[in-house]
């Protein structure tokens, strides 16, 4: 379920407006959320990787792991076919939510669908120069790069019929979209076609109205606001870790 953009909003001004601390406006509280929002979900991963490293709690609704997994789960997309080129170049610039790259599979002619093993590009002349390592169709890879023009392109050997890949997308930037008022005032308007709510995991509201807390104490250069945001931040961690 998402997470309302206007009542992170509203959290965010009454905690700021507290002690008279400044107003933020629906343009920079905007440019917080989607920054927030973005530090949450790029910390996912890297909570994933050390949390796997420990041993996992039985109890599957206390597991951290299993946690972020569903955490994450929200943005995976599966088997979204994608056009090869010649020399079985995909160019994946069209995926614009494309965060991380999951399986790449290729289909060949006559044969069930193959997943592709990647390589790095710098070890493709010593696969194909190896009588052992040669890519085939039973066993294809792919390498990935990017060009001036393309930011991610992967190549795969030999070149495939057709191809699909599963991959991470980014959340959507959240947007409070408004309308201006005759006393020159914002008022929210959750109609407008660009209207965005915040996609994470609805156990987020608390960390998303810190984090954008934090980044308002620095614009108004209010480093106590800042401070506060921070122990509030800190105590949730270490909950989290007890």
């Amino acid at each position: 379920m998402a997470i309302s953009v206007d009542r992170v909003y509203q959290k965010v001004l009454a905690l700021a407006n507290k002690e008279q601390r400044g107003y933020i406006t629906p343009q920079e509280f905007n440019l917080f959320a989607d920054h927030a929002q973005m530090d949450i979900f790029e910390q996912y991963f890297y909570d994933l990787e050390q949390r796997q490293r420990a041993p996992g709690n039985e109890l599957d609704y206390a597991d951290m792991v299993t946690n972020l997994e569903e955490k994450i789960s929200m943005f995976e997309i599966y088997d979204q076919g994608a056009g090869v080129q010649a020399g079985g170049e995909i160019h994946l610039s069209g995926l614009s939510d494309l965060y991380r790259l999951g399986v790449v599979q290729a289909v060949y002619p006559g044969q069930p669908t193959k997943i592709v093993e990647q390589v790095q590009l710098n070890e493709i002349s010593r696969y194909e120069n190896s009588p052992l390592g040669m890519w085939t169709e039973s066993r294809p890879i792919y390498s990935k790069f990017s060009t001036t023009n393309t930011p991610v392109v992967i190549k795969i050997y030999p070149i495939p019929a057709s191809v699909s890949v599963s991959y991470i997308r980014k959340p959507k930037k959240p947007n409070w979209t408004y309308l201006i008022s005759g006393s020159k005032n914002a008022l929210y308007n959750p109609s407008a076609t660009d209207h965005q709510d915040f996609e994470l995991h609805s156990s987020e509201e608390n960390n998303l109205v810190l984090k954008i807390l934090q980044l308002a104490g620095i614009a108004i250069k209010d480093f106590q606001l800042t401070g506060v945001a921070g122990q509030e931040e800190a105590k949730g961690i270490q909950q989290e870790k007890q």
